[in-house]
């Protein structure tokens, strides 16, 4: 049985993908692809693995037999492709916002889950997204939900912070070393949940007439009623219509540029780390053709990865 971890990112439609393959449950189990989502990870499953006040020393211990007996009867039951998603494995949006930086501790954390799986994991799955939008939709996605709209100079501050997703990627890969990294960018998949869980269990799956895409950034007008629903000034959210951007226009082109590199880098082959999943052969369920590269380029230079380890 090959056990997959989809790790999110936030902000890249993790959501639409459980909501689909809760949909074609029985479609998968007949596919020999069973999963394990939110509303069983966060149940009590992942009880432990992280550190957490109140559960004692022995909390990750009994987490790591919980999580092997369960591999172990999914196995017994014929799974071939199980795939674990959850995207608060890898942090929080909360987390990055506060320290204004992508998944500062995703190493450590993800070095737990790790070892909590026994080191029976066999794929990473990691979607990125085009830092201008995954900021601004984080951050939309904060206001609404109590957060202060951010000033300028925290903006500028987050928008020129050096770490990318090439940090995050090779936290990933040092956190999990015998696993293989998988990367898509969130502009490739976007609205094809499919798309990603047959990139993640390489088998046939099946398509979506209507694919669902959930928890989509708040609009200015919503989170302009949010504001005035709390007593703050609505008129913090400054753009006029549609989806709002906190950041400036000198802002927006720094974040883009770095994305531009970390896609260079991933396509001239990650130093090794890390595998960009772009095209897909066209033996695909539905009838959407698959669409064509977003960035292509050369490689930068060769950075040391730290190593994460469980603690």
């Amino acid at each position: 049985m090959k056990v997959i971890l989809h790790i999110g990112a936030h902000r890249t439609a993790s959501t639409s993908l459980q909501s689909y393959m809760r949909r074609h449950r029985d479609e998968l189990r007949n596919a020999g692809i069973a999963f394990w989502a939110p509303r069983r990870t966060r149940t009590g499953l992942f009880n432990g693995i992280q550190p957490t006040p109140g559960l004692g020393a022995g909390a990750a211990r009994r987490a790591r037999g919980r999580i092997g007996m369960n591999l172990d009867r999914a196995a017994s039951n014929g799974v071939q492709s199980l795939v674990v998603s959850d995207e608060n494995m890898i942090g929080s949006v909360r987390l990055n916002m506060r320290a204004g930086q992508l998944y500062p501790d995703i190493g450590q954390r993800l070095a737990r889950y790790v070892h909590a799986f026994d080191h029976r994991i066999d794929k990473v799955m990691l979607s990125v997204r085009g830092l201008d939008h995954y900021w601004a939709s984080a951050i939309a996605f904060g206001v609404a939900r109590g957060h202060a709209v951010p000033n300028a100079a925290r903006c500028h501050a987050i928008a020129t912070h050096p770490r990318t997703w090439r940090d995050v990627i090779g936290d990933v890969a040092c956190a999990a070393p015998s696993a293989r990294i998988e990367v898509m960018p969130f502009e490739v998949s976007a609205g094809r949940p499919e798309m990603i869980l047959r990139a993640a269990s390489g088998q046939a799956v099946p398509s979506d007439a209507v694919p669902d895409w959930l928890n989509r950034a708040p609009t200015v007008s919503h989170l302009r009623t949010i504001l005035a629903d709390r007593g703050d000034d609505p008129m913090a959210v400054s753009d006029a219509t549609g989806r709002w951007s906190p950041f400036d226009a000198a802002a927006r082109a720094h974040l883009r540029e770095a994305y531009a590199d970390d896609m260079h880098w991933l396509v001239a082959g990650a130093d090794g780390l890390a595998t960009l999943t772009e095209e897909l052969d066209h033996r695909r369920a539905g009838i959407t053709p698959p669409r064509g590269p977003q960035t292509r380029g050369q490689g930068h230079d060769i950075e040391e990865r730290r190593m994460a380890h469980p603690c």
